[in-house]
């Protein structure tokens, strides 16, 4: 066979394992996965081979990473996340991220069906990767009955919020059951951000107070969400994927008490799933008594250094199957509209660009994870678990040719100025992180080449599935 392009010298990390071999792209495809495709199987003409070879020597060759849950153009706390399509997708792919998640959000008395066709005229032409979309129901009685439509047309994860009142985002019970029951029927995956409203709100309403809001300013934001706000919600939201049997998937897990939950459900053979999010390990709230405190306030919101620990853990014994980032970005000044008032701050933080570096060097580095834990976590599950698996999430002949390419020890400074972000901070500003993509190829294209993003607008393509919630 004649290749398009032949990577080679590197260490190829595998559905099986890492392997010394050379990966052959043909189109956008990977057609071989073995050795001596340099000399065997590159095809030559005039006695020169036709292929592009990339030498990978000394280098680790990755699947592409997911990030399965990012909110790029979002309107959101008065104001629109910075990171569009454009720059957050430049950004991932500079991190070695192929493919990611959107939400598609109604708005108002919109269908979902709006919300779709909105999101998609968003994304269609910046995207430089791949992308597809988990839908949000906000309106269960407008939207339960269009989940089905919504598989048909290739959307098989749906998003509820049990907090949001205000944005009118918010699901109750009824709501969740509801969802999840459809679920099992579609073949679909139901996905909970999962904070207790009615608590969280009593305890915003007793601090909200100005002599408390000088007092600890950004800290009243973790001083607010305790574990239990989260711990509560998760629970609740497992014991009705318990009895309707319809598969859950909690994102954005922040506590070593959901941690503990997840763990005694997968036990019991619930159909659970967690995602944790980067910032989740290895930040901690000390970082809101700071001058820039309010910079990191997302939700949930970063907790202690134990709920790090576990989480860590969880990992490594598969209770959190995929790592994430909620990347929700917003720029200095849109964070400083909170004028003291923690309630009033954009949440979110950026870091599509920083998610494979952060848990290979506080991960694998730090023996925390294995290199294939690693590789499953940020590229295989979250590929599997959202129903873009083998397509995506995996080095084998016939899988899109997703990968990544990079130096194990060569590390890179963080500065927010040299990133492809749309925002002027970076809440790992300074940390000096490995796993950067030396290079990244999207569906055989190369699209970083040392470490520079030489792609184009408009070439990520959406990933319709067909069903999700598989491990």
């Amino acid at each position: 066979m004649a290749y398009d392009t032949i990577i080679t010298g590197g260490t190829v990390f595998t559905a099986n394992g890492p392997k010394k071999v050379d990966v052959g792209i043909k189109g956008q495809k990977i057609a071989a996965v073995r050795k001596g495709l340099v000399t065997n199987g590159s095809s030559t003409k005039g006695g020169r081979s036709t292929a592009k070879v990339v030498d990978a020597t000394g280098q680790y060759v990755i699947p592409g990473g997911l990030d399965v849950h990012v909110h790029l153009e979002l309107p959101f706390c008065g104001t629109v996340s910075s990171d569009d399509f454009d720059s957050g997708t430049k950004a991932a792919a500079r991190g070695g991220v192929t493919s990611v998640i959107d939400f598609a959000i109604p708005y108002g008395k919109e269908s979902m069906a709006t919300a779709y066709d909105n999101w998609r005229m968003k994304a269609d032409p910046k995207t430089c990767i791949d992308y597809c979309f988990h839908m949000a129901i906000t309106k269960w009685d407008l939207h339960g009955p269009e989940m089905a439509k919504m598989v048909q047309k290739g959307c098989p994860t749906f998003k509820e919020f049990m907090i949001y009142e205000s944005e009118g985002w918010q699901s109750d019970d009824r709501a969740i059951f509801g969802a999840l029951e459809n679920c099992k029927k579609l073949g679909a995956m139901l996905l909970i951000h999962a904070e207790s409203s009615r608590v969280l709100d009593e305890l915003i309403d007793r601090h909200h107070t100005k002599a408390l809001m000088k007092k600890y300013g950004a800290q009243l934001h973790g001083i607010t969400r305790p574990n239990y706000i989260e711990a509560e919600a998760i629970q609740r939201a497992v014991k009705w994927a318990e009895v309707t049997g319809g598969t859950l998937y909690i994102v954005h897990m922040s506590t070593a008490d959901g941690a503990d939950i997840i763990k005694e459900a997968r036990k019991k053979k619930i159909p659970v799933h967690a995602e944790t999010c980067a910032q989740y390990l290895v930040l901690d709230d000390s970082l809101f008594a700071t001058k820039d405190g309010h910079l990191y306030a997302c939700c949930p919101q970063i907790k202690k250094k134990s709920d790090q620990k576990r989480l860590w853990q969880g990992l490594k014994q598969d209770d959190v199957c995929v790592v994430s980032t909620d990347t929700c970005s917003f720029t200095r000044e849109q964070k400083a509209m909170w004028k003291g008032d923690w309630t009033k701050i954009p949440m979110g933080m950026p870091g599509l660009e920083t998610l494979l570096p952060i848990v290979y060097t506080h991960g694998v580095l730090k023996k925390r994870l294995t290199m294939q834990q690693f590789v499953e976590k940020c590229c295989t599950n979250p590929a599997k678990v959202m129903g873009l698996y083998p397509k995506k999430g995996v080095i084998a002949p016939g899988s899109d040719a997703d990968i990544a390419i990079f130096d194990p020890k060569k590390r890179i400074k963080v500065d927010h100025a040299k990133m492809e972000t749309n925002t002027d901070w970076s809440p790992f500003q300074g940390w000096s992180l490995a796993g950067f993509a030396r290079n990244t190829f999207s569906r055989g294209a190369m699209i970083v080449d040392d470490y520079k993003f030489c792609g184009k607008n408009g070439w990520g393509k959406w990933m319709p599935r067909k069903s999700a919630g598989k491990l």
